[in-house]
């Protein structure tokens, strides 16, 4: 009886192994995930810069990752993010392995826009969370979510061009003439009559303020009908 106790107490697992198992299954050791946190804010909301800035270290330390870059951004409207270039070059050069960002519309400056960086972060191996849409591309439910970014940016796309098409047909139908204005062929029995004067073609430019080659243009279809 002591032999088999013996023996069983040979094979019983330290509580330290214990710990790392999960349902008698060995625990895979976590990465430790470099993230890069992006936070921007209007020229109006800029009080709130703190909070989100808090909130997204308070995140990336609950999920154990190290913060090696941190941007923070101060713009309104869509004008270019020139300091989220920093976050996209770091990136590039594989220095982080996630983006945290506070909002979608804080990062991209529409869907498009969007659509294409969170393409070129996948093509790196970057993932991307945003905190106030639970967002999270580092698993596959998030990515599986990403896919629909994929429609609403040619949903976009195809309003766009759309409003293009209409606003081309209603200028036309209000006899408005399209493209770049013909002012140097208005300017056509002009460029000839200082011509036959002996005005040089550069000189003729200058007066006329149109360019040399319009101006050559003109001289040579008027002594091709000669």
């Amino acid at each position: 009886m002591r032999e088999r106790h013996s023996k069983m107490a040979g094979k019983r697992i330290p509580d330290e192994a214990k710990s790392q198992r999960v349902f008698g299954q060995a625990r895979k050791p976590s990465k430790m995930f470099r993230a890069g946190l992006y936070a921007r804010v209007s020229t109006n909301d800029q009080q709130t810069l703190p909070m989100r800035s808090r909130a997204m270290r308070e995140y990336a330390a609950r999920r154990s990752w190290t913060i090696a870059v941190q941007v923070r951004e101060v713009g309104s409207g869509a004008a270019q993010r020139q300091a989220r270039e920093k976050l996209l070059e770091a990136a590039r050069r594989r220095e982080i392995d996630v983006v945290l960002v506070w909002r979608l519309d804080r990062w991209g400056r529409s869907v498009t826009d969007l659509l294409a960086t969170l393409q070129e972060l996948e093509h790196l191996g970057v993932g991307f969370v945003s905190l106030t849409e639970a967002l999270d591309l580092t698993t596959p439910a998030g990515r599986a979510m990403a896919g629909l970014l994929a429609v609403f940016a040619e949903f976009e796309r195809e309003i766009l061009r759309e409003r293009v098409r209409a606003g081309l047909a209603r200028a036309r139908h209000n006899g408005k003439r399209l493209g770049r204005p013909a002012t140097a062929a208005l300017q056509a029995d002009e460029v000839r009559k200082l011509h036959r004067a002996g005005v040089s073609k550069a000189e003729i430019a200058r007066r006329l303020q149109i360019g040399r080659t319009s101006v050559r243009r003109i001289l040579a279809a008027y002594f091709s009908e000669k």
